[in-house]
C-alpha cells in the first residue's frame, strides 16, 4: 500500500494521495491528519512533476471538507423549491424515495424521462463512469453527451494523431520556440511555468497567442492579442506561409500524412494581410510568428482550450495541431505540440466497457435549459446531478434555472456541498470527497496515473459515488456487478481494467509507470494511433459534421446593440465551479479602459452587462491587459458572486461549436451600460445568500 507515516502517540498521521480536480497536472500529496481531522495539505514528491509543489487551491481544500456549506446528511425538501431547506433523513431512506421515484417515471413515462448529469466535479476512474454508467444504462435512462469541455479539442485530435501523446512538461527546455496558444498555464498547469521560463532563459523565443495579456505574455518576445475567435484564420495564414515559401516539410507530408493537398487549397485563402486584418492584430507581429515557427527548432505549440469556446473553436484547434505536420517539427526532444495526455493511458471501466450502451435518448449537456424546458417525447421528469454544478456551470443559465423551478421535475443532486444547483433539490446525498475514499487518477498533463487514498473517515453520513449507484442500482434490482468493499485491490480488481504490473505499482507505490515514456518525442517514442499510423490532416468525417467544412472560419457576429465580446477564463480561485463556496467577495468585470471611456465608465463603477439572453450587474475592473472589444469574467461564479445572481453563462447561447459539439463560452456578444440607481450600487454578496436550514441537513 502507498505510504502511511503514523504516530499513534499523538494521533497524528501523514498520508500520501493525489489531486484528481480538474487541472492537467494532478499533484501528488501529502495528508497530514491529527485526532481524525486534516489539519494540512501539502505536495508530495511522489510525481515528479509536481514534486511537493501544489497550488493555493488545493491547500486550502480542508476549507471545504469541514466548511459550513458542507452537507452531512441526506435531506428531503421542504417547502418551496430554490430556497436549500431540507428534512434530515438517513442516506439509505434518500435512495429509497429515489428508487421509488425512479420506478413511477419509467412506468408513466418511460426511463429516457429520467436524465442523469455529471461532469469532472471529480475527475477519478471509479467516481465515474463505473457503478453510476451501469446502473443508468441497465435501466434505460436518457444519456449524457458529456461536451461541456475539450470536446472540440478531443474530437480533432481524435481525427487526426489518434490522441497522438504529447510533449512532456519537461522537455519544453528543450524547444527554441514555444508558442501557447489559447492557454494560460500560470491560471491552469502552474507547473509548467517554470519549465518554459527556464526555456527562455536558454534562449527560446517565446509566443503567446491570446486576447488577453496573462503574466507569461507580458515576458513573452511576441504576444499577439488576437479578436477572440479568430485563431483559425491566424493558424492558416501560417500554414499558407510555410507552403507557399518552401518551409513546408514535403518529405515528412508524403511518408506520414494523408490530406496534405485539401489543407494546402484551405489555407490558400488566407494570406497573412488579410488574417491579420481580421484578427485585428498587427502584421509585422504576424509575419514575425510565421518566420519564428518556420525558422527555428526544436518549436513547440501549446494548444490550449480558450481557442475552442467559441464558433470556430474546432477548426482553430485542427488549423493550430497541424502545423507541426507541415512544418516538420516532429522527431526531436522539445519539438511538436502538446494537448491532453488524457489518451495517453488506455484505463477503462471493466465492466462498462463490457456492458453495451443502449441506443437511447442522447442528451448535449449544454442545452440543459432546452431539455429542461422543451423536450416533450418524453419530458424530462427527473435529473440526477452528481459531479457537477449545472445551475452556474452550462450556457443558457436562466433557462436552466427556468427548468429547475418546474414543480413536476424531480431533482436529486448527490454532492459534498450545497451548491447552486443542490438549492433546487427534491433530495439531496452527501458525497465523500477525494481526503475520504479511494479512487484512481490519471493526469492530463504528466502522463501519470495515481491511486487516491483516504486520509480521513467520511464526514458524517457521507458516501462514495460507487457506493451510493451500487445501493440504488439494487433497490432497484439491477446487477451492477461492482464491489461496495472499501479496500484498494478489490475496488481496482473489480471496477477498474487495470495491467497486473499497473496495480502492483499502484498499490505498493501509489504511483504507475506510464504505458508510453514518461517523455516521448512524437514520431520516435510515439506515433498517431489513427488506422494506418498517419496523420489525417482533412478527415473527412469532420468535413461532413462541421457546417462550412473544416478549416472554415465563420467570421464575426458583433452588432452595434452587442460590440462586445465576454470571455470567462479560469480563475485562481476556483477549479470550475469546484471550490466557489468559499469564495465571498463579488466578481469583478475586467474591462479595457479605452471602451469604458466611450461608455461613461469609471473603475469600480456598478454595470450591467447584457444581451438579448438576460444581464450579469457587478462592479467593473479597468484593465489595459485585455485587448480593446473584450470583457472578461472568471468561469466557476456562484449565483452569491454577482449582485443579480446572474454568472455570464446567463449571456451564452446554447449553441454548439463547429465541431464535436463544444460549448462557446468565449462567443458571447454583450453591450454594457454604467447602473445609476444607488440601490445597486450599495449590494453586496448577500443578496443572494439565502437561509439554507444548517440545522437540517448540514
Amino acid at each position: 500500500m502507498a505510504e502511511r507515516e503514523d504516530d499513534s502517540t499523538w494521533g497524528r498521521s501523514t498520508v500520501d494521495t493525489a489531486c484528481p480536480l480538474d487541472c492537467p497536472d494532478t499533484c501528488s500529496l501529502s495528508i497530514s491528519v491529527e485526532r481524525g481531522k486534516v489539519v494540512s495539505i501539502d505536495g508530495s514528491t511522489r510525481e515528479p512533476v509536481t514534486d511537493g509543489f501544489i497550488c493555493g487551491k488545493v491547500r486550502g481544500f480542508g476549507d471545504r471538507v469541514y466548511g459550513a456549506d458542507r452537507l452531512h446528511h441526506a435531506g428531503v425538501r421542504e417547502g418551496e423549491k430554490g430556497r436549500g431547506r431540507f428534512k434530515k433523513v438517513s442516506v439509505d431512506r434518500a435512495i429509497e424515495i429515489v428508487a421509488t421515484r425512479m420506478q413511477q417515471i419509467k412506468e408513466e413515462h418511460g426511463a429516457e424521462a429520467i436524465l442523469p448529469f455529471s461532469y469532472g466535479g471529480s475527475n477519478g476512474l471509479v467516481s465515474q463512469d463505473t457503478t453510476d454508467a451501469l446502473l443508468f444504462r441497465q435501466f434505460g435512462t436518457s444519456r449524457l453527451a458529456r461536451t461541456v469541455c475539450a470536446a472540440p479539442t478531443t474530437s480533432v485530435s481524435q481525427a487526426l494523431y489518434g490522441r497522438m501523446p504529447s510533449v512532456s512538461y519537461e522537455d519544453y527546455r528543450e524547444a527554441r520556440l514555444i508558442v501557447l496558444w489559447g492557454a494560460n498555464p500560470s491560471g491552469s498547469a502552474i507547473h509548467l511555468v517554470p519549465h518554459i521560463k527556464a526555456a527562455q532563459e536558454a534562449g527560446a523565443a517565446l509566443v503567446v497567442i491570446d486576447p488577453r495579456r496573462t503574466g507569461l505574455a507580458k515576458l513573452a518576445d511576441i504576444h499577439l492579442q488576437v479578436r477572440p475567435g479568430t485563431d483559425v484564420v491566424i493558424a492558416l495564414a501560417i500554414h499558407r506561409f510555410l507552403f507557399e515559401n518552401g518551409f513546408a516539410d514535403e518529405a515528412f507530408l508524403a511518408e506520414h500524412t494523408r490530406g496534405v493537398d485539401q489543407l494546402r487549397e484551405r489555407a490558400s485563402e488566407w494570406p497573412l494581410e488579410r488574417a491579420a486584418t481580421v484578427a485585428h492584430v498587427d502584421r509585422d507581429d504576424l509575419v514575425k510568428i510565421a518566420e519564428l515557427y518556420a525558422e527555428r527548432s526544436p518549436a513547440l505549440i501549446r494548444c490550449g482550450w480558450g481557442l475552442e469556446r467559441n464558433r470556430n473553436g474546432g477548426n482553430a484547434a485542427m488549423a493550430v495541431l497541424s502545423l507541426p505536420a507541415v512544418a516538420g517539427k516532429f522527431g526531436v526532444r522539445g519539438g511538436g505540440f502538446s494537448l491532453s495526455n488524457s489518451g495517453a493511458w488506455t484505463v477503462d471501466s471493466a465492466a462498462v466497457a463490457a456492458a453495451s450502451e443502449p441506443a437511447t435518448r442522447l442528451v448535449n449537456m449544454n442545452q440543459l435549459g432546452r431539455a429542461l424546458t422543451e423536450f416533450k417525447d418524453p419530458p424530462v421528469q427527473m435529473l440526477f446531478v452528481y459531479n457537477c454544478n449545472p445551475a452556474v456551470t452550462m450556457p443558457d443559465q436562466n433557462r436552466v434555472l427556468e427548468g429547475l423551478k418546474r414543480d413536476d421535475l424531480f431533482t436529486v443532486v448527490f454532492d459534498q456541498v450545497l451548491t447552486d444547483t443542490a438549492r433546487w433539490a427534491d433530495v439531496v446525498l452527501p458525497a465523500t470527497t477525494f481526503l475520504e475514499h479511494y479512487d484512481i487518477v490519471k493526469g492530463y498533463g504528466p502522463v501519470s496515473l495515481q491511486l487516491i487514498q483516504p486520509a480521513i473517515e467520511p464526514v458524517g453520513d457521507s458516501r462514495p459515488n460507487v457506493e451510493v449507484f451500487g445501493n440504488l442500482a439494487r433497490r432497484l434490482g439491477l446487477e451492477v456487478n461492482s464491489s461496495l468493499d472499501t479496500d484498494a485491490e478489490a475496488m481496482m480488481h473489480v471496477t477498474t481494467a487495470l495491467k497486473d504490473d499497473v496495480r502492483d505499482s499502484l498499490l505498493a507505490n501509489g504511483i504507475a509507470t506510464p504505458e508510453c515514456p514518461a517523455r516521448p518525442i512524437q514520431f520516435i517514442d510515439v506515433f498517431p494511433r489513427t488506422p494506418d499510423r498517419k496523420i489525417d490532416l482533412f478527415p473527412t468525417e469532420l468535413e461532413r459534421e462541421a457546417p462550412a467544412g473544416i478549416y472554415a472560419f465563420q467570421g464575426e457576429t458583433a452588432t452595434d446593440t452587442h460590440p462586445l465580446v465576454l470571455l470567462s477564463p479560469a480563475s485562481e480561485k476556483t477549479i470550475n465551479s469546484t471550490l466557489g463556496e468559499l469564495r465571498d467577495d463579488l466578481a469583478r468585470v475586467q474591462m479595457h479602459p479605452q471602451d469604458a471611456t466611450v461608455r461613461d465608465i469609471s473603475d469600480g463603477d456598478t454595470i450591467r452587462v447584457f444581451n438579448d439572453l438576460g444581464e450579469v450587474l457587478c462592479p467593473v475592473q479597468l484593465n489595459s491587459d485585455l485587448k480593446p472589444g473584450a470583457l472578461s469574467l472568471p468561469k466557476g461564479l456562484w449565483q452569491k458572486h454577482t449582485m443579480n445572481g446572474s454568472t455570464a453563462n446567463a449571456l451564452v447561447a446554447d449553441t454548439s461549436t463547429d465541431i464535436g459539439g463544444g460549448a462557446c463560452f468565449n462567443d458571447v456578444r454583450v453591450e454594457v451600460t454604467r447602473v445609476v440607481t444607488a440601490d445597486f450600487g450599495s449590494r453586496n454578496v448577500a443578496l443572494w445568500t439565502t437561509e439554507t436550514g444548517t440545522d437540517k441537513v448540514h
